[in-house]
């Protein structure tokens, strides 16, 4: 008789399941071009925050660098006060200005370029899935009979282009910071995917310990998932879309188990269900 089989997944959402399509700078870039002009690509990413734009919230534990626009803007205010369009606006304005847009261009032209910016990172325009998600996700529900879910440091805009990305309507739900008020590592918001979870589900309760949760960023997933309770696998993907997500996490604490792609997920729920079987 199992134990504690693994019974539901998480997953982060960005860099985890999904990455963009084109760097963060390259396509902010091409957004500011028809009103701008040519803004240097490299300049934008000066300006924000290195490579994160579509970060939103701040590591309580930054290990990663941070643009002037993402730092005084977060210094001012809290994340998402005013709603995250609002924000966005703000941070999208700073990083045009920090390199080098023409000030008066961009006021006239703003309100058009922040519609542009938020369509393209809430849609498969901006983004596409990784080739192991949708396949691992699949897998686990089919062949496994594991549910899954997202838990995420979002806005609204990365639930849209998880359903664009033809992510299976299966995989939720999908918590969002932004709407749940908490972000992670707080314990609270992997509480509350595990609750939605149940209060679909119409069976036995799943509890904490029967959860995995897998993500790139080891403060707010690894060690937020194990504070919560549940297992972790921390994902470190090789090669160019897995460089930016631990760049600077050069050591880990022993004992800490890495996947280096989603399909080492199901190897390890399949090792560690056989063994709770025994």
């Amino acid at each position: 008789m199992f134990k504690h089989p693994i019974r539901l997944v998480t997953f982060d959402a960005l860099y985890t399941l999904i990455v963009p399509r084109l760097p963060i700078h390259v396509q902010y870039s091409q957004a500011f071009e028809p009103f701008l002009g040519v803004l240097d690509p490299a300049s934008i990413r000066q300006s924000f925050r290195v490579g994160m734009a579509e970060r939103s919230l701040i590591d309580p534990k930054p290990k990663l660098r941070f643009s002037i626009a993402f730092k005084s803007i977060e210094a001012e205010k809290a994340v998402y006060a005013g709603g995250s369009q609002a924000w966005w606006s703000e941070v999208i304005r700073r990083t045009a200005l920090g390199a080098g847009a023409n000030e008066m261009a961009l006021n006239a032209s703003i309100s058009e370029i922040v519609p542009r910016l938020l369509h393209r990172f809430s849609s498969k325009e901006g983004y596409r899935a990784f080739e192991d998600a949708i396949p691992t996700i699949l897998s686990l529900q089919r062949d496994m009979d594991i549910k899954t879910a997202v838990v995420s440091n979002a806005d609204a805009r990365i639930r849209s282009a998880i359903l664009d990305l033809d992510f299976p309507a299966s995989l939720g739900p999908i918590v969002l910071s932004e709407e749940f008020g908490a972000e992670k590592p707080s314990p609270s918001i992997f509480h509350e995917v595990i609750s939605a979870v149940n209060l679909k589900s119409g069976t036995t309760p799943i509890l904490p310990e029967e959860c995995l949760h897998v993500g790139d960023e080891f403060y707010s997933d690894y060690e937020g998932a194990r504070a919560a309770g549940m297992n972790a696998l921390h994902l470190q993907r090789a090669g160019e879309d897995g460089e930016q997500a631990h760049q600077d996490e050069q050591k880990l604490p022993p004992g800490v188990d890495v996947v280096k792609d989603l399909q080492a997920v199901t190897r390890w729920i399949k090792a560690r269900n056989d063994s709770e079987a025994l």
